[in-house]
């Protein structure tokens, strides 16, 4: 079988080569569009409601069990393909319409979490700016809550704050992807672990409190895990590593052929986790040092750690570093929604780069505008009883990803050949796959029925 080239040319009338330079930089643009508000955020707060270190044990045990298959899954449909995620069902089905129907469901899930995540990401920004201004210092922990629902409610400007965002990651994608994503994954990731270490460093160091904290997070008490709690756990080992909306089939179709997928997905699933271990080394050591509530829910990082940042000696300048920290994630995964979208338009329709990049921002923008306004003039409008924003935070949480990771687990597992699939993890059979049959019976079995557990539940739910 012909292996198909890792350097193609787009057919547009502009230039840009396909694929990675690097392994490291697959690694750090990959683990960029996995790393994000959900670890920092996300993952803190849903640990901190589950009974600290023993979901964590879990969440490691799913993120080996189901994570790393899955996402090593979506790297061998991308890097067979060598296309966008549409574009690569069409290829590898051989033009059947129903699986091409499963890239579409990446399309749309990639553009509603696009939408409403960038609203989230724009708090960020307000949040880093409020911080060098030194407008969250000295205020009572009533008015720091008051200052965030003010924020949330007003009409412009968070707007303005996701529009920034926006064009922030827009002029990143549309330098292309060994100049634009390789290069500022390269740059950004790095930052990030420095920021995450010396932020816990920091924390590591407010007393008794801290120690207490630690222990919240690495001591399991499994007495305190439910029913709930693991299926939690295997929810954000799922969300966590952004499988089930093309971001990897996408970043897979970047890596290079002689690139081992078994060692970038072991590497990528790594840093997933120690983001978010990192981040909770952050957040609850200082969050019992100063008596908070761990168990605060979304608004720990937006409420409940500036009350801790304004204890704390040059609490001003941690806050600084936390947010810009919380920022660089929110991009590096904004980075990784967009190009799903614009490797599409670029290879579907035979648009420039930059065409893409524009057009889909801006409907981006304007979908994202109704997710915005729904924390404030919008907020009776509700459908079933959720939000705008909310709505789409169900459908592509509950729906749109694990169905679409499913049926991708079924394409792969009982519709593609077997011997496909190893000639791919095996690079074209030069590289020797000891663990293939296990990961084979995963894909096909424990996979499948763990994404219906978690599909089932957000039905139920």
């Amino acid at each position: 079988m012909n292996r198909v080239p890792t350097m193609i040319k787009t057919t547009n009338m502009e230039n840009y080569t396909r694929g990675f330079s690097s392994n490291i930089g697959a690694i750090l643009a990959a683990a960029g569009g996995a790393v994000g508000l959900g670890n920092i955020w996300r993952f803190p707060y849903m640990l901190g409601q589950n009974g600290g270190g023993a979901f964590l044990l879990v969440y490691v045990f799913f993120v080996i069990l189901i994570g790393v298959p899955l996402m090593m899954t979506e790297f061998i449909i991308g890097r067979r393909a060598q296309s966008n995620v549409v574009g690569a069902y069409r290829k590898l089905s051989h033009g059947n319409k129903g699986w091409i129907t499963l890239g579409i469901f990446g399309i749309v899930a990639a553009f509603l979490i696009y939408a409403f995540y960038s609203v989230v990401a724009g708090w960020t920004l307000n949040y880093i700016v409020l911080s060098c201004r030194g407008h969250l210092s000295g205020k009572e922990p009533e008015a720091i809550t008051q200052l965030f629902q003010s924020f949330t409610q007003d009409s412009f400007w968070p707007l303005l704050y996701q529009g920034l965002f926006l064009i922030l990651t827009g002029s990143v994608i549309v330098m292309g992807v060994q100049k634009g994503i390789e290069k500022v994954s390269k740059i950004l990731m790095p930052i990030l672990f420095i920021l995450l270490i010396l932020m816990s460093v920091r924390s590591l160091t407010l007393g008794a409190g801290a120690k207490e904290g630690l222990a919240f997070l690495f001591n399991p008490d499994f007495s305190k895990l439910t029913g709930s709690s693991i299926l939690a756990a295997l929810g954000q080992s799922f969300f966590s590593l952004s499988i089930g909306m093309g971001a990897m089939v996408t970043y897979g179709s970047y890596i290079r052929k002689e690139d081992k997928l078994f060692n970038t997905s072991l590497w990528i699933a790594g840093c997933d986790s120690l983001v978010a271990i990192l981040a909770g080394i952050v957040i609850f050591p200082a969050v019992f040092a100063f008596g908070m509530n761990p168990a605060s829910g979304p608004e720990l990082v937006y409420i409940v750690l500036p009350n801790v940042f304004n204890s704390m000696p040059a609490g001003t300048l941690f806050a600084i570093i936390f947010f810009l920290l919380l920022g660089i994630a929110a991009l590096t995964s904004t980075i990784s929604l967009l190009e799903i979208l614009v490797a599409f338009g670029v290879e579907e329709f035979h648009w420039k780069r930059g065409v893409a990049s524009f057009f889909s921002t801006l409907l981006v923008f304007l979908i994202g505008a109704f997710c915005n306004l729904s924390f404030g003039p919008l907020k009776d409008a509700t459908l079933f009883g959720k939000t705008i924003f909310d709505l789409f935070d169900l459908i592509t949480a509950s729906y749109l990803m694990p169905i679409g990771a499913l049926l991708m687990t079924i394409f792969l597992g009982w519709f593609f050949p077997k011997v496909e699939v190893k000639d791919e993890l095996s690079n074209s059979g030069t590289l020797k796959v000891k663990a293939f049959e296990l990961y084979y019976f995963i894909l096909r079995f424990v996979s499948p029925i763990a994404l219906l557990i978690i599909i089932i539940s957000g039905i139920i739910g």
